[in-house]
Parts: C-alpha cells; sequence; structure tokens
C-alpha cells in the first residue's frame, strides 16, 4: 500500500473524465435524508465525552458549510472546533499549519489530543496534520478524501489549475523557489508527511463512496483488509450531510481504537 501511496502522489494532479459529476446534482436527497434521521437528532448513537472535534472543509470551501455536522457534534456531546484554515484554496502546508494552530488551541483548552475529520481534500489536509504532529491527533477520518494521489474530474482538476495560478501570483519572486506548489511534484513538508506511513497509533477510517462524482474513490480509501475503509452510498459533496456517514463517525468516536465497520448496524 505504501508503494502505491507514493506512486500516485509522485504524480501530478490527473483529470478523470469517467467521473459521474452529474450524479453530484443530487447531494439534495443526502440533505434530505439527514434532516429526516434520528441519527441527526443524536438517536441510537453513542454520547460523546466531550472530547475535542475538528472538521475540515473540503476544496473551495470553508468552515461555514459543516455547520450541520458541528451542531450535530455538540448534539451528541462532543466540543467542535472550526478548522481556522480559511477558504480551502490555498497552499496546502500553509492551510495544514493553520490547521495545526486550531489543534493546539483545542488540545489545550480540552487538556487532550483531538478528533479530526476531513471532507474532500480537507481530509488529506486532516492525515497530514495527523503524521506530522500525531501528539495532537486522538484519530482521523476522512469522507472522499484523495489521500493516494489525485484523481478528479476535470472541471475540478481545471479549478485547481486557476489557485495554483492564484499561488503563484501571490508568491512573486519566490515561486521561482517553489515552481511546483499545488502539484504532485512539490518537496514540501505536506506531501512528504503522505508519502510517510500514516501513525499506527493515530486510528482512523476512509469513508468512501463508489458513486463519488468528484474524485476517483480508488485514491479514497487505504485498501487493507482492517475494516477502515467504509463505503456509504450517496454523492461526494453530500459526505457532509451523509446520515450514513454521521452513524460511522459516531461509533468511530466513541471507539476509535477498536473501531470495525462490522459493528454498525
Amino acid at each position: 500500500m505504501v508503494r502505491k501511496l507514493r506512486e500516485g502522489l509522485d504524480e501530478d494532479f490527473q483529470a478523470s473524465t469517467a467521473l459521474p459529476i452529474w450524479r453530484e446534482a443530487l447531494l439534495g436527497i443526502d440533505w434530505i435524508s439527514l434532516r429526516m434521521s434520528s441519527v441527526f437528532r443524536g438517536s441510537g448513537v453513542p454520547r460523546g465525552n466531550g472530547a475535542g472535534v475538528v472538521v475540515v472543509p473540503g476544496f473551495m470551501g470553508s468552515d461555514q458549510y459543516l455547520g450541520d455536522m458541528n451542531s450535530w457534534l455538540r448534539r451528541i456531546g462532543y466540543q467542535p472546533y472550526l478548522s481556522g484554515i480559511g477558504r480551502n484554496a490555498d497552499c496546502p502546508d500553509v492551510l495544514t499549519q493553520r490547521l495545526m494552530t486550531t489543534l493546539e488551541h483545542a488540545c489545550s483548552e480540552t487538556g487532550a489530543p483531538v478528533n479530526l475529520i476531513g471532507h474532500s481534500l480537507g481530509g488529506v489536509i486532516a492525515r497530514s496534520a495527523a503524521s506530522r504532529w500525531p501528539d495532537l491527533v486522538a484519530s482521523c477520518a476522512t469522507m472522499g478524501s484523495p489521500f493516494r494521489g489525485i484523481r478528479v474530474h476535470p472541471f475540478v482538476l481545471q479549478t485547481a489549475h486557476l489557485v495554483r495560478g492564484r499561488i503563484l501570483q501571490r508568491q512573486g519572486g519566490t515561486a521561482k523557489k517553489k515552481p511546483h506548489c499545488y502539484s504532485g511534484y512539490c518537496t514540501c513538508e505536506f506531501l512528504a508527511s503522505l508519502r510517510d506511513e500514516f501513525p499506527v497509533d493515530v486510528p482512523q477510517i476512509a469513508i468512501y463512496t463508489k458513486t463519488d462524482g468528484v474524485v476517483d474513490w480508488n485514491y479514497c480509501i487505504n485498501d487493507l483488509d482492517d475494516g477502515t475503509d467504509i463505503e456509504v452510498s450517496g454523492t461526494h459533496v453530500g459526505l457532509a450531510f451523509n446520515p450514513q456517514v454521521y452513524r460511522h463517525i459516531a461509533n468511530f468516536l466513541a471507539e476509535p481504537a477498536s473501531y470495525r465497520q462490522s459493528k454498525v448496524a
């Protein structure tokens, strides 16, 4: 798995025209299903113990769209914190450093390591933070996060190229020192941490959907027979509003060290 991961990350971002992006129009079904579910009300899931949880937004997103998940986490007994990274449209290494500041603050307030949940690119950033500062992280859950290499729909890739252009423009003269920033060839600590093995002491799960219309789900899993890869139905964007995802996360947060998918009915 480590060899595959390194191969994927050593390549530049790739487009995949086979991804059914039209299915993302169905994300409203995920949103409505969440509001109709008992899980969203906090019924039928384990109660939290007040532990800190930081949810990291996906590409081009900010903490605002994760309000449903944060309010739900508080409702079931956790202490949610905004990621504080701003809009996820900047150098991932910079965003990971901002996330570290949030983790330090949350750990100081709660007196314990913090649980990380990341959506899409936010999950990749979360895994990088967990790899770089494992003492600050109690667990890590990703939702549709391509941490094994970037294979995305061409529309998303085009947007990523625009973001990269703005990043290099802001860097000005320093761009000559970092010509591969925001690409698979960058030498920053962000990508280096993803090439390393994930810390064995940090429990983690990777939630994905095979009907993902934005990223190739094959790059969103550990591909290990250990119960850490969890398939749900639904859309990529809708993973942040999916009642199946919420149930898995609740069970994972309650028993991160021993969680297995088979425990969820």
